[in-house]
């Protein structure tokens, strides 16, 4: 039995045949879209390094079944720079040392994207630790990685003020 499904990969329409109801959404970017950006780390929801954004929230793919998903706009790592130039996330995740062996990094700024997005940043670095907390790093980067979700979430809010017309 096949099944079809059509989904938006970072801006790009695709129609997909599964073969079998159960693959997820990881296995499906990883081995057969060629999205190897998203990673599996734990293969059980648990580290966050499989993040991407499904539908604008922040869903670990390894838990969420491709077959459910028919219809859904997919963000994963490659799809977040435009025209050549990083995503303010990335730039600050460079800019503060956020990454050390780099593994977790797509999944931390998948994770810090959406976070950023839903509003729930802030500038509270404990508040950015709870909800970065999905997302495991064993190197132990965290005080990077929240100094750049801190800044990333300052810069898209100047460019959003400057977008609008807004004094900065």
């Amino acid at each position: 039995m096949t099944i079809p499904i059509t989904l938006t990969v970072n801006g790009a329409a695709r129609a997909l045949v599964l073969e079998d109801a159960r693959v997820t959404l990881l296995d499906l970017l990883r081995e057969r879209l060629a999205l190897t950006g998203t990673k599996k780390g734990c293969d059980r929801g648990q580290c966050g390094a499989c993040t991407v954004l499904v539908d604008g929230r922040r869903v670990n793919a390894c838990l969420a079944l491709a077959v459910s998903l028919d219809g859904a706009e997919v963000v994963t790592i490659e799809g977040v720079a435009r025209d050549g130039a990083l995503h303010p996330v990335q730039e600050a995740f460079l800019d503060h040392d956020a990454l050390q062996c780099g593994y977790c990094t797509p999944g931390q700024i998948m994770s810090a994207i959406g976070l950023i997005r839903e509003g729930l940043a802030g500038d509270d670095p404990e508040r950015i630790r709870e909800g970065m907390s999905g997302n495991l790093c064993r190197c132990g980067a965290y005080a990077g990685i929240t100094e750049a979700v801190r800044d990333a979430r300052a810069r898209l809010a100047r460019a959003e003020k400057q977008g609008r017309g807004e004094a900065a």
